[in-house]
C-alpha cells in the first residue's frame, strides 16, 4: 500500500521520480528501525526530513546509499534509466550520482580549498594519481564555478583544515558538487554553526534547489524553516507526516511525538534510545 507521499506525488502532473522508496524494512538485532517506510521524491526537489531520535532518518541514507542492506524493499534510483539501489554496491550507487555529506566534514585537512576539489573532480583520479596530472581548462572552470557556489573564492588558496566549521562543511558540500551527483543526501548541516553560517548554508542549498536532487536532515527547526518546500517527518521508521513546515508542526502526531503529550516521556525516551542503540550499533557494523 502506497502512503500519503505518494498520493501527494500523484498530483503533481507527470511527475519524475528520482527516488522511490516501497515497502522497506531493516532490523538489527530484532529491532526494527525502518518499518514498512515508502517513500517518493520528485527530480530536482529539496526535501527536508525531520524526527526524534531513533526515527530511522541516518539508517535511511545508509540503505540509499549502500552502507547497508534492507532486509525487505526496493530503493529505485534514476526517473529515465531506473536503477534498484538494494542490488548495487555502495561504489556502484556512488557512479549513478548519489552523493552524501555526513554530520562531521571529511576534508583533506592539509591541501588547499583549490586542490581539494580538484581531487574531488567527476572521475577523481585519487591522490597518488593526481600528482602526475595537468588539470584541463574545462576543470579549472568548473572549480572556480563550485568556489563561486559554495562562496570560497576568496580561500582557495588556503589550507582546507584553516577553514571555519561552517566552512568545512561548505567545502565538503562543493566537494560533492564537484561530482556533478544528481541526488545530494546532506546529513546536519547546520549542526555546530553559528546563527550566521547557519543562514549562508540554507541559502547555498537553496541555491541547488532544482539543479540537483536534494534530501537534507536535520534537527534545527529554524533552520528548517528557512530551506523546507515539504518536510518528511519520520517516527519508529515509517512516514508519520508530510507536508509544508506549518502544517507538519501543527499535526497532532506530530506534537505526541516530539513533545510526548498522549505517551509518557520516560516511555519515548526509552524508545528512542533503543533505536538509536540500533542505528549506532549498524554504523559501527558498516
Amino acid at each position: 500500500m502506497k502512503d500519503s507521499s505518494h498520493r501527494e506525488s500523484e498530483d503533481h502532473p507527470n511527475p519524475e521520480f528520482i527516488l522511490t522508496i516501497e515497502d522497506l524494512n531493516k532490523s538489527f538485532d530484532g529491532f526494527k528501525v525502518i518499518n514498512d517506510l515508502n517513500f517518493y521524491m520528485d527530480k530536482g526537489e529539496l526535501r527536508t526530513i525531520i524526527g526524534p531520535n531513533g526515527a530511522g532518518k541516518s539508517t535511511l541514507l545508509d540503505l540509499i546509499t549502500g552502507r547497508i542492506r534492507p532486509d525487505k524493499g526496493t530503493i529505485e534510483f534514476g526517473p529515465d534509466d531506473k536503477h534498484d539501489l538494494t542490488k548495487l554496491k555502495e561504489f556502484e550507487i556512488n557512479r549513478l550520482g548519489i552523493g552524501r555529506k555526513f554530520q562531521t566534514p571529511s576534508i583533506y585537512a592539509e591541501h588547499t580549498v583549490y586542490d581539494n576539489l580538484l581531487l574531488s573532480l567527476e572521475g577523481s583520479r585519487g591522490v597518488f594519481a593526481s600528482l602526475f596530472y595537468k588539470e584541463t581548462e574545462e576543470h579549472r572552470e568548473r572549480i572556480h564555478e563550485v568556489l563561486k557556489t559554495v562562496r570560497l573564492e576568496e580561500r582557495k588558496g588556503e589550507f582546507a583544515g584553516a577553514l571555519s566549521h561552517g566552512q568545512k562543511q561548505w567545502l565538503e558540500i562543493g566537494m560533492l558538487l564537484a561530482q556533478n551527483p544528481e541526488l545530494l543526501l546532506v546529513d546536519e548541516p547546520a549542526a555546530g554553526m553559528t546563527d550566521e553560517e547557519t543562514e549562508r548554508t540554507g541559502e547555498l542549498l537553496l541555491s541547488l534547489e532544482g539543479k540537483h536532487s536534494i534530501i537534507v536532515i536535520e534537527h534545527d527547526m529554524e533552520f528548517i524553516r528557512q530551506i523546507a518546500r515539504k518536510v518528511t517527518v519520520l517516527h519508529q521508521g515509517s512516514v508519520l507526516k508530510e507536508g509544508k513546515v506549518d502544517e507538519v508542526q501543527a499535526d497532532p502526531k506530530v506534537v505526541e511525538v516530539y513533545l510526548g503529550r498522549k505517551h509518557s516521556q520516560e516511555h519515548l525516551e526509552a524508545e528512542e534510545k533503543k533505536a538509536a542503540e540500533a542505528e549506532t550499533l549498524a554504523a559501527s557494523d558498516s
